[in-house]
């Protein structure tokens, strides 16, 4: 027994122990008290008065007493750490959709239909829009790609009969000179914003302007299941704009927000590493059949890129038309077993 807790236990309650301090420095100096300087000098004193409780305070006991007693107050600070809706917002995020429904019609507030010249330069245009539900044909998946292959931005954009697009990005919502990180959105830095908008937005700005590059994907899936997720989607949106919630870099993105709303339809979407290394999401859809299997997974990949076609057409009318000219078809027969 006391080789056990000398050669495994304490080691593991060792590394727990300095997993923690971390874990708390990091809380402390990211979402800590503002300014800057305040919030590091917390993470610096919590991480001494930690060291000091372990290394020097006797009998043992007190060092757990001290220790506990300062994850108390970590823990209890943590806890007032809360989501806002009422921040200094960059304008691209500045408002928050809701919905409202009357029978088959949804009506989407604060659209984003803004018109870009650069990243920088755009004039800013929110619209109200109303969807015919019962029109939805179809449901496509666009990843973005501005890095790593491993990592993509995902945006399920809804087709309808009438020849409109409704793309949904899952973003986080960034306060004015603020920049992203993969780190502090860890730690309840960001919250959490739904952006409906105009795919000459949301797909011409990645394309165009931040020359990404952006695939689109035909799914394979039932009017009835595209509806049944757009309905979710409006019921996010609905309680967002009531009541903030955080963006998470591992539990709540663009794409586990996408695969929690798949699961909640019954949609065999299993569990998988490509959920978090996101880039390679497509490659799942394709073994899974929900998008083309008519030719191998290179050959469909290549021709779901719309960067050359979406560069050739620049902002005209029929983008949304002219970028999807050449993408391989949507799967005639839908694989999920709750399509009818």
């Amino acid at each position: 027994m006391k080789t056990l807790v000398r050669f495994v236990l304490a080691p593991l309650a060792g590394l727990g122990f300095l997993l923690f301090v971390a874990w708390g420095a990091l809380a402390l100096a990211i979402a800590g008290p503002r300014p800057d300087a305040l919030a590091k000098g917390l993470a610096a004193a919590w991480v001494l008065g930690m060291a000091a409780s372990a290394l020097f305070v006797r009998p043992w006991w007190a060092a757990v007493a001290g220790c506990a007693v300062l994850s108390v107050l970590l823990l209890g600070w943590w806890g007032t750490v809360r989501p806002s809706n009422d921040r200094d917002w960059q304008e691209d995020v500045s408002r928050a959709p809701w919905t409202e429904r009357d029978g088959d019609l949804l009506t989407i507030h604060e659209v984003r239909n803004f018109h870009y010249r650069t990243t920088e330069d755009w004039d800013a245009r929110w619209e109200d829009r109303t969807y015919d539900l019962s029109k939805i044909v179809g449901l496509d998946l666009l990843l973005s790609y501005w890095g790593p292959k491993a990592i993509a931005h995902a945006i399920m954009i809804w087709e309808f009969s009438d020849g409109r697009f409704l793309p949904i990005s899952i973003e986080i919502r960034k306060e004015k000179g603020e920049e992203y990180s993969a780190v502090a959105g860890l730690f309840r830095k960001y919250e959490i914003i739904y952006v409906p908008a105009d795919e000459r937005d949301l797909v011409l700005l990645r394309t165009n302007h931040r020359r990404e590059n952006v695939f689109v994907y035909r799914l394979a899936t039932s009017p009835r299941n595209a509806r049944r997720l757009l309905e979710l989607y409006a019921d996010d949106m609905n309680r967002l704009h009531a009541n903030a919630e955080f963006y998470n870099a591992l539990t709540t993105n663009c794409t586990t927000q996408v695969f929690r709303n798949f699961r909640a339809l019954a949609i065999p979407i299993p569990a998988d590493w490509r959920f978090l290394a996101n880039g390679y999401l497509d490659q799942l859809l394709w073994e899974l059949g929900a998008i083309s299997r008519e030719a191998p997974f290179e050959q469909i990949r290549a021709r779901s890129s719309i960067d050359e076609r979406a560069l050739a057409a620049g902002d005209v009318p029929e983008y949304s038309a002219r970028i999807r000219e050449g993408l391989p078809p949507r799967p005639a027969r839908p694989v999920y077993p709750s399509a009818p």
